[in-house]
């Protein structure tokens, strides 16, 4: 792997840590994710009391525009609630990162928000409250520059999103955020 790759590959991988997967996801093709058996190994077992438990997904909840998805959505992730998050994301829903990582599906985007809902020091971004800086609609899709603030950050962080909505739900989330590059106090 060259420098660069490497450096990459830890910048991602840190995205991914900090904003939240449950599960360690592994980047490279050469390498099986967590959980997952390597080439001729058989599959582990594995038994319901080493599960963890599942919080229940909430009943999807449409909105009438893309611009009301997009405010709830905010609006929820700005109170930490995960609840009202996963209300938007429906079975199908991605999540694209930076780096090409990609969450894909309803559980996956669940665990991604319900690690960075969790307070600091917890290991969550709870706290960081975003503001619209400038929106840009084209179609169903709502583009999003912010800035994200917090008590505990040393100076404001700055991105952007589109947000991809169908029948009233969030589709697909493009995002700029990399938890990587917050600088916190």
């Amino acid at each position: 792997m060259k420098p660069h790759d490497l450096r990459r590959h830890s910048q991602v991988l840190a995205t991914v840590l900090l904003i939240g997967t449950i599960a360690p996801v592994s980047l490279r093709a050469d390498q099986p994710s967590a959980g997952q058996p390597r080439a001729g190994q058989p599959a582990a077992r594995s038994t319901a009391a080493a599960a963890p438990q599942k919080t229940p997904l909430p009943a999807l909840r449409r909105f009438q525009t893309p611009q009301a998805v997009v405010d709830e959505h905010l609006a929820a992730i700005n109170a930490c609630d995960w609840q009202r998050l996963m209300a938007q994301y429906p079975p199908e829903a991605q999540f694209f990162l930076p780096g090409g990582q990609v969450i894909k599906g309803r559980d996956a985007v669940g665990d991604l928000f319900k690690s960075f809902v969790k307070p600091v020091s917890e290991g969550g971004l709870c706290g960081l409250k975003f503001e619209t800086e400038n929106s840009f609609p084209v179609g169903d899709t709502i583009n999003v520059q912010w800035v994200a603030q917090a008590s505990f950050l040393a100076e404001p962080y700055r991105g952007a999103d589109a947000y991809v909505t169908k029948d009233g739900l969030m589709i697909a989330q493009v995002t700029t955020f990399d938890g990587a590059q917050i600088k916190k106090k």
